[in-house]
């Protein structure tokens, strides 16, 4: 990926988009897209058209509870 896209967010801390979720660091897929300046959809294409170039946990689905209480800990901070 070009390094002049990677400086899409202002200068906001990677730190600050790492979640925990079942106890793994994660990033959100759209804060991650942010990151590289690419469209969400285009990220998750790449993952699903390269799995076998990412470890098995590099991927994983939220539940709905998951995701609601990670929406609302986003929208609170």
């Amino acid at each position: 990926m070009n390094s002049k896209k990677t400086s899409q967010l202002p200068a906001l801390s990677i730190e600050s988009l790492i979640h925990t979720v079942r106890g793994e660091r994660v990033i959100i897929d759209t804060d991650l897209a942010r990151v590289y300046g690419i469209p969400t959809f285009r990220l998750n294409e790449a993952v699903k058209r390269n799995s076998d170039r990412f470890p098995e946990d590099f991927v994983f689905q939220l539940t709905k509870d998951e995701y609601a209480s990670l929406t609302s800990q986003i929208a609170i901070s």
